[in-house]
């Protein structure tokens, strides 16, 4: 017999639709200014994603900005998609605001996956692990997650967590 999570995983869809944005305003600055950026965070997190057979719907760079991720937000919830991540502006700098301007569309906040996240990032890294603010919630049938900007901090919360998230959204309502 079948126990409940994994009851509720096959019942999951198979392939997911994310939105992956990063959060960063010198990154936004230089592509609004026609400069040359990089945005590793993104690059990779879009890779895991494909490598774990998900899609991704759109990718999108926005500045640190309460108004600019709002609106991502409420885009996502249009867009069909069943998972919005967001890298960066999850640390303890006054320009970091993804996670209090994206908490209040939560229904319910994962406050397991903060917790579990810098557990991990801990055995890596050590005590700066205590600096993300990271965590994840569902709204609408949906999942909503509040990445690091770090490559290491990306790479650490999609390749430990990604495998559960149909599981999310199945128990979420989304599918």
């Amino acid at each position: 017999m079948k126990k409940s999570h994994e009851a509720h995983r096959s019942k999951g869809k198979r392939v997911l639709s994310f939105f992956l944005t990063t959060v960063s305003s010198s990154r936004f600055a230089k592509m609004r200014d026609g400069s040359a950026y990089t945005d590793e965070s993104g690059d990779l997190a879009d890779q895991i994603i494909r490598d774990k057979d998900h899609k991704v719907l759109k990718r999108s760079l926005i500045a640190d900005d309460p108004k600019m991720i709002r609106s991502t937000v409420k885009g996502f919830f249009r867009s069909g998609a069943d998972v919005l991540v967001f890298t960066g502006g999850t640390g303890v700098s006054p320009s970091d605001v993804t996670v209090e301007t994206v908490v209040p569309f939560f229904e319910k906040e994962l406050v397991g996956f903060g917790e579990l996240l810098r557990s991990l990032s801990f055995k890596r890294i050590g005590s700066a692990a205590m600096l993300t603010r990271s965590t994840a919630g569902t709204a609408r049938g949906k999942l909503i997650l509040c990445l690091p900007g770090s490559p290491d901090g990306v790479e650490t919360a999609l390749l430990n967590f990604i495998s559960e998230f149909p599981h999310v959204v199945a128990v979420a309502g989304g599918s």
